[in-house]
Parts: C-alpha cells; sequence; structure tokens
C-alpha cells in the first residue's frame, strides 16, 4: 500500500513540475522582459558561485591526479595521465560535479528565497500591484541560470586541469607546455560538445526545481526549509538521470 501511495504522489508531483515548466515556455511568448532582473541573477548565479565551483574543481583534479599517479606508474604509462585525467574531467568530472555543486548552492537558494517570499505572501502583493511574479522571479532566474552554469563548467575545468598539472608535479616534473600538448591531443569534438551540451540541460532543471518548490512550498518556516533541502535532492537525481540518458544518446550517435 505504501508504494502505491508513494507512487502516486510522485507521479503527481511529476504532473505539477511539467506543468510549471510548461508555464514557463508560454512565459516567453510574451513581451517585456525583465532585463534587469535578470542581469542582477545572472551576477548573482554565475559570478558569486564562481569561488565555490573553481574551489571544489580545483582540489577534485588535484586529488584525482594524485590517485592515479601510483596505478599509471605501476604499469609504465605514466605519460598518459594528462590525457586520461581530461577525458575524465572534460566528458563527466566538470560538468556532472559543477552542476552538483550548483545545484546544492542555486537550487536550495532558489527554493529557500522564492519559499520565504510565497510564505509571506510577497508574491501574491506582486500579482495584486501588477507585476507577473512568474515572469519576474522565474523567467529570470531560470534563463540566468541556463545560461550562467555552461560558463562556469568551463571555468571549472580550466581550473580543475591546473589542479592536475599542480598534482602531476608534485612528485614528478612536467613543464605546463607539455601537459596542455597532451592535455589537447587526447580531446576531440565528440568529448568537448556533448559535455557542453548538457550542462544547458542541468542548468534549466536546477533552476526550474528549485522555482517550482518555492512556488509551492508550504506555510511557515518548516516549508520553506523543505522546499530548499527537496530542492537540492530532486534536482540532484534529474542531474544522474539526465546525465545518463546524455551518455546513452552520444554513444549512439558515434556508433552511427
Amino acid at each position: 500500500m505504501a508504494i502505491f501511495i508513494r507512487t502516486k504522489i510522485f507521479l503527481e508531483e511529476t504532473g505539477a513540475l511539467a506543468k510549471f515548466t510548461g508555464q514557463f515556455l508560454f512565459m516567453g511568448k510574451q513581451s517585456r522582459y525583465e532585463v534587469r532582473e535578470f542581469l542582477i541573477q545572472s551576477y548573482i548565479i554565475g559570478y558569486r558561485s564562481l569561488g565555490l565551483v573553481g574551489l571544489t574543481g580545483f582540489i577534485m583534479g588535484l586529488v584525482l591526479t594524485m590517485q592515479l599517479q601510483p596505478s599509471l606508474a605501476r604499469y609504465g604509462v605514466q605519460s598518459e595521465l594528462p590525457g586520461m585525467v581530461a577525458i575524465a574531467i572534460i566528458r563527466e568530472i566538470g560538468p556532472v560535479l559543477t552542476a552538483l555543486v550548483f545545484a546544492g548552492k542555486i537550487g536550495s537558494s532558489i527554493g529557500a528565497e522564492l519559499g520565504s517570499m510565497k510564505v509571506t505572501e510577497q508574491i501574491d502583493a506582486m500579482e495584486i500591484s501588477g507585476t507577473n511574479p512568474f515572469k519576474f522571479l522565474v523567467a529570470t532566474r531560470v534563463i540566468a541560470a541556463t545560461l550562467m552554469l555552461p560558463v562556469l563548467t568551463i571555468l571549472s575545468d580550466v581550473i580543475c586541469l591546473c589542479g592536475s598539472y599542480l598534482g602531476i608535479n608534485i612528485g614528478y616534473e612536467t613543464s605546463f607546455k607539455l601537459f596542455f600538448n597532451e592535455v589537447i591531443q587526447h580531446l576531440s569534438f565528440n568529448d568537448l560538445f556533448p559535455a557542453f551540451i548538457k550542462t544547458f540541460f542541468f542548468g534549466f532543471a536546477v533552476s526550474m526545481i528549485g522555482c517550482y518548490k518555492g512556488f509551492t512550498s508550504s506555510k511557515g518556516t518548516r516549508g520553506v526549509g523543505n522546499s530548499a533541502n527537496s530542492a537540492v535532492v530532486m534536482a540532484s537525481v534529474i542531474i544522474f538521470i539526465m546525465d545518463l540518458l546524455a551518455v546513452q544518446i552520444t554513444n549512439m550517435l558515434n556508433l552511427n
């Protein structure tokens, strides 16, 4: 019985989120875009997330290199380390790790912010005053997050590779030029393009879920906390599902 109840709740939640996403897509056809609010959200979502994303990427590149280096040295293929790390970072670790950090920081922030506005009836006040809250609050955040996450991912990949370069030079000495020549030689268009494209979908999903959870937040401080928490959990699960689908589609296209 409990399984049926949970399945029903899951389907209802999925349908409500799909309806909410449809509202966003419909809003794009209407005039009067909130350009100023979009620029503010781009600064908050993009620039203010750079420090955390960069630090996470640098540490991940450093740790990954230090973990792989002894194993490759044991088999005498240490020269392949820059290429292997680059492929792992560009294809999967960079986009997914950045998206998860993004979900934890931005998804929870959007859910809590809009949830607080919902609980304190600020959204209702905006409707009464003639401002479209969906266009002002949701559209600006979703578009900003969709555009900013790919930029953050590119920067995170570069910083992650810098961490990898430092990791190699802890035990051995490798020139900066040689390291990045090895990285470029091992990467191809099929590594870069799919990894870049899927970050747009990650950013869209994280921001849309955060906005949905905020708009449907229940009354009270507990409801706001639940909105922020569930936004992160749901966005993280969706990121893994979308990444799995992206890998399957990419593999199918490569085979063809």
